[in-house]
């Protein structure tokens, strides 16, 4: 029995104890108090009442006809409830052992705590209390009189039933003054955000430790910048310093600089050390040896050993729940729960029941599984070298048989490790990575993206994808997309300049630097606009780089459209367009400075014509020959008109004037259009470094960015690639503006498609820490003629025009933004497919809401 029970109650103020995430179960005799209790203690949501869940069934809380409905309803929302995590109070009699039963069950079902609270209140106190409730009046005294008895029958069995904790009132008095304190469990560090350095087995390698603990920035135990080191368990066994390990570990977690899980070898050492009977195999025996000679140092170490080990907690939820530190691994569904299975899992993990060659047991894979949004940070099983599996990593890299003791800094997710001293222990079995998929991980799944989804972002938080924009992107995606491995990266619309009221504009340069002025930006880069389409390219260093890192064989990277499609329908070409940039990024060094295999470019690919061929015949050209068809005789015949003195003059002008716009029509997207043979007449323009192997650039300053790809232009002799024009604008500055807006008047009155305005800084948010535009494109003149038609810049076109609704166009280029920027940090951080490839099809998925596709 719990310190709260019977040797309690000569106290008259009671403090029940309840963890935060538990099954309370109230037991009582009707009459005793249990729903007044109830409704003093918890939330109204909280609670599940057996009397209301007959109402619902039956209309009539007091139908003892429809109990056995009344609990199937009880038990099913209360596994709703605990699945989600919730705390659930159930008010009923429970005074039968049979119904705690089902209820104890359900706690373990959902691995959380079973908490008794026991009214045992007289029983002239409980028919007194009936008699003063019109639907209990008349409840006769022996059904107390049974519920009492069967509850007395139960008291000292409570703990023998599963309860973890029973807290009883014997009186009135003391039912009124209880309080409620809620608990929070042991393994909820969720307010612990770091950072934290997650150190990988040990196994009594104890000059390794010191090693890491010093390449870590660690001063004896403690880190100069408040880093906390969390030890992911197995500091014992196999090693040649087991005792030295354990007080290391053990001081800097009694100093407040370290955590620590247990490992199943801890496990056994502790029952070990409570005189349990184990095997004294895997290591245990080397171990024991050892504290056998620390005896004679210490005397009182073994114990504070013992006590250490009977005080760790199975795995800890860190971060805000974004990282999870335990031995062996552990799904979604046990993080943050209490229970002997979930103990199970995190100390061994779960088995398939055969053994291998070596005798040892086959592990289940869990991890190519895993889809929780925590990272978790694991060891036990020795790999030769960390990956990362669906946002999990085994940091077990087997320093005690020769390979390396690891660790992981959190949040920056990167690798340190030291090699080990020697052979410690000779293995059973060889390294080998514990899932084959590698980073890769699992397939992917229809599940990942199918129907309503909301992606996990770290710019923008939650964001939703609707279900039928879930279907059109997989449409497209699995029916044109290139190979899902090389498709990392899908780039967000970009939203307009705000109307221009300069009268025949539509779009204007000052509306764009306003906009930024107003959102903090002081700095702003002005980018020429190219004649194209938009292009990502992947580019690899070659072959086994594209099949180490990506798993292709064959293609050496992708050139691909903005909804994923191949921009070039020869494989071939591809390969040709690839070579030449791999050829330029190993001129310029870019590699080595880089420290990288691969890259992600975002670019233009010019001619438009090269890939809207189609479009332009069909849409483009047929409307400029039907312009020159018709316009020169419509005003040759009203030019004979006039000759004949008939008024026809202010039709003749309209027509006149049409055939203007009609040739300005023409003229426009023809200089979209020109011939290419093969790569001859083809030109990429790069504009920004999306990510490069371990790094995201996507935040690197934009004139950084056009630095770098000036000198990959530079060193490409075959001009294929051309440089981006730019302008940096002081937005608060009004001779700097003025100089922006005429360099745009100038490149657009020579025919250019106009400028894109991004902040200076890249990566921005304003004063109230909300993302800012990337980009802002504001287009030229005669270039909204092909978007607009040949007749826009006619004033009644403009004025209707300028009223044109941009909120969902910037809200969706936003989105996209942040959901692309969350590709390349799972991109940059080894993350397997699937993460990448989530966020990846939002953005298409996005691309089909319905906007005005002219913007």
């Amino acid at each position: 029995m719990s310190s709260t029970g019977t040797t309690d109650t000569l106290r008259t103020s009671r403090t029940l104890p309840v963890t935060d995430l538990s099954l309370v179960v109230l037991i009582g005799a009707s009459g005793s108090g249990k729903s007044t209790f109830a409704r003093k203690h918890f939330k109204p949501t909280e609670i599940i009442s057996s009397d209301f869940c007959r109402g619902l069934v039956a209309d009539d809380e007091n139908d003892q006809s429809a109990s056995g409905d009344a609990f199937d309803v009880l038990h099913y929302i209360a596994g709703k409830r605990l699945a989600a995590g919730r705390l659930t109070v159930v008010d009923a009699t429970n005074v039968q052992p049979e119904s705690r039963k089902q209820l104890v069950r359900l706690a373990r079902e959902y691995d959380v705590l079973p908490i008794a609270i026991v009214l045992d209140l007289p029983e002239e106190v409980c028919l007194a209390r009936n008699a003063n409730r019109p639907d209990r009046a008349d409840m006769p005294r022996h059904v107390i009189q049974r519920h009492r008895r069967e509850l007395r029958r139960s008291l000292r069995g409570l703990e023998r039933e599963g309860f973890r904790k029973v807290h009883i009132l014997r009186t009135e008095e003391e039912a009124e003054q209880a309080g409620i304190v809620l608990e929070r469990r042991y393994n909820d560090l969720r307010h612990l955000t770091g950072p934290f350095d997650i150190i990988g087995d040990i196994h009594g390698c104890g000059s390794e430790l010191e090693t890491l603990l010093t390449t870590l920035g660690y001063v004896d135990g403690a880190h100069p910048e408040g880093r906390t080191a969390v030890f992911v368990g197995d500091l014992v066994d196999r090693g040649p310093d087991s005792p030295g390990v354990l007080r290391r570990v053990m001081g800097m977690v009694s100093a407040g600089n370290a955590l620590c899980v247990p490992g199943n070898h801890e496990n056994k050492l502790g029952r070990h050390l409570k005189g349990r009977s184990v095997q004294h195999t895997h290591g245990l025996a080397e171990t024991i040896e050892q504290l056998e000679r620390e005896d004679a140092v210490d005397p009182a170490f073994r114990g504070q050993v013992a006590e250490f080990i009977e005080g760790l907690v199975s795995h800890y939820v860190l971060d805000g729940g974004k990282l999870v530190v335990c031995h062996a691994g552990l799904p979604e569904k046990y993080h943050g729960r209490t229970s002997g299975r979930v103990r199970s899992h995190a100390l061994y993990g779960d088995t398939t029941g055969e053994t291998d060659e070596f005798g040892l047991p086959v592990r289940y894979p869990w991890a190519e599984e895993y889809r929780g949004r925590a990272t978790v940070v694991y060891g036990h099983t020795p790999v030769p070298t960390t990956s990362w599996v669906n946002n999990t990593i085994c940091l077990d890299t087997g320093a005690v048989f020769g390979g390396r003791m690891t660790a992981l800094r959190w949040p920056e997710r990167e690798l340190v490790d030291v090699p080990a001293e020697k052979v410690w222990y000779e293995p059973v079995r060889p390294l080998v990575s514990e899932a084959p998929g590698g980073r890769e991980g699992r397939p992917l799944d229809l599940a990942d993206v199918q129907g309503r989804r909301i992606v996990e972002t770290r710019h923008m938080g939650r964001l939703s994808v609707r279900e039928e924009n879930a279907a059109a992107a997989l449409e497209v995606m699995s029916r044109f997309a290139v190979d899902p491995r090389l498709l990392a990266y899908l780039p967000p619309t970009m939203a307009p300049a705000a109307a221009s009221h300069e009268d025949g504009y539509l779009e204007h340069p000052a509306e764009a630097f306003a906009q930024f002025r107003t959102d903090g930006v002081a700095k702003v880069v002005c980018e020429e606009k190219h004649m194209g389409s938009r292009a990502v390219a992947l580019v690899c260093r070659d072959a086994e780089a594209a099949r180490e890192r990506f798993g292709t064989e064959g293609p050496t990277g992708a050139l691909h459209t903005r909804t994923g499609r191949p921009f070039l329908d020869d494989p071939a070409l591809t390969e040709a367009v690839l070579g030449r940039l791999r050829e330029a990024v190993t001129a310029a060094g870019l590699w080595e400075e880089w420290d990288t295999d691969w890259v992600l470019l975002d670019a233009e690919l010019m001619p438009w014509s090269l890939k809207a061929a189609g479009l332009l015949r069909s849409q483009y050209a047929a409307v400029g020959a039907a312009s020159g068809a018709v316009f020169p005789a419509a005003v040759a015949a009203l030019e004979a008109a006039a000759a004949r003195s008939v008024d026809v003059g202010a039709l003749a002008d309209r027509q006149r004037g049409r055939a203007q716009d009609a040739t300005a029509f023409t003229r426009a997207y023809r200089r979209y259009c020109w011939s290419t043979e093969g790569l001859e007449g083809v030109r990429l323009a790069p504009f920004q470094i999306l990510a490069v192997q371990g790094r995201s650039l996507a935040s690197v300053p934009h004139d950084e960015q056009l630095a770098w790809l000036d000198r990959l232009v530079e060193h490409d002799p075959t001009g294929l690639l051309q440089v981006t024009r730019r302008l940096v604008v002081d937005t608060g500055d009004t001779e700097s503006v003025r100089s922006g807006i005429d360099w745009w008047l100038e490149m657009t009155g020579r025919g250019g498609e106009g400028m894109v305005v991004k902040p200076l800084g890249a990566l921005v948010r304003d004063e109230k820490g909300r993302l800012v535009q990337p980009g802002i494109k504001v287009r030229g003149r005669e270039y909204l003629r092909i978007i607009y038609g040949p007749e826009y810049t006619r004033p009644e076109n403009l004025e209707r025009l300028r009223s044109r609704f941009l909120g969902h166009k910037r809200s969706l280029a936003l989105r996209e933004y942040a959901l692309g920027l969350e590709a390349l940090d799972r991109l940059a951080d080894g993350e397997p497919l699937w993460r990448v490839h989530e966020a990846v099809f939002a953005v298409l998925a996005m691309e089909s809401e319905p906007v005005d596709p002219r913007l």
